[in-house]
């Protein structure tokens, strides 16, 4: 992941965190517009992301949930101050799966992500603080609809949709049929997934998770292997891989229609 070394105004952050940014080297790992990201190179490494006010407070619930599992990272604290949210985390060991090492092998890496996500979806839901992901899922993909914000841009043409319409009346006929019986990540893509010499270390950026469809999550897998490696020649491997067992390639076309209204 990209860092660029800064020095911090230490009069932007919540009082209580400017003894961790004062004296110790700061880099900006900002990937979004929607919120930053700092590294704080500090004990074994801590990041600090704000957002706008409530935009973090599923992220938080997502993390404490993975971590109390053994799946992700642990927050050390989250709040809302100085006009945004806050929250802190402690650093995962290893490199997330865009790494060079990891992308100069990509079946293996293809076979391995797809293994993780297997594993992941088998995890017992009990306590998740998002138990009705689809839900939120579905409406927000209404709401967008209704006020036009559409973006196919981003997918492999198999999976795209001529228009708006098109991709909501695949939606407003066949949106019933995603499940909520499964635990996701909600963003299943390589830069969210940290492995330590191709060991799994954990998962990161759990915001968007919650009890789902599997196939949101099997969608951005082959997504990001098709985005990250600049092909699409591993989508079918990736879907063995996983197991063709709990896969229809059709719910698959239901997602694309969500995507792409965000």
């Amino acid at each position: 992941m990209t860092r660029t070394l800064i020095i911090p105004n230490l009069g932007d952050f919540p009082t209580c965190y400017r003894p961790l940014l004062d004296g110790v080297r700061v880099y900006d790992s900002s990937c979004s517009p929607e919120a930053r990201v700092l590294y704080i190179e500090k004990d074994e490494g801590l990041y600090l992301k704000s957002g706008a006010v409530g935009t973090l407070e599923r992220e938080a619930a997502m993390t404490r949930f993975y971590h109390a599992r053994g799946l992700g990272t642990e927050v050390l604290d989250y709040r809302t101050e100085n006009g945004h949210d806050w929250l802190l985390t402690v650093r995962v060991p290893g490199e997330d799966c865009t790494h060079a090492d990891y992308t100069a092998d990509p079946e293996r890496l293809c076979d391995l992500t797809a293994t993780l996500l297997r594993e992941l979806h088998e995890c017992n839901t009990a306590g998740c603080p998002i138990p009705d992901h689809t839900s939120r899922y579905l409406a927000l993909a209404e709401h967008n609809y209704r006020h036009g914000i559409y973006d196919a841009s981003l997918f492999p043409d198999n999976w795209g949709y001529a228009s708006a319409g098109e991709a909501w009346e695949v939606i407003a006929t066949e949106g019933h049929r995603l499940k909520t019986d499964t635990l996701l990540h909600g963003d299943y893509c390589l830069p969210n997934i940290m492995l330590d010499n191709w060991q799994f270390s954990k998962f990161i950026d759990v915001g968007n998770g919650g009890v789902g469809d599997r196939h949101v999550d099997l969608f951005w897998g082959a997504w990001s292997l098709f985005f990250n490696l600049k092909t699409d020649r591993y989508r079918d491997r990736f879907f063995d891989a996983y197991g063709r067992d709990k896969i229809d390639l059709n719910m698959l076309r239901i997602v694309a229609a969500c995507e792409v209204f965000g």
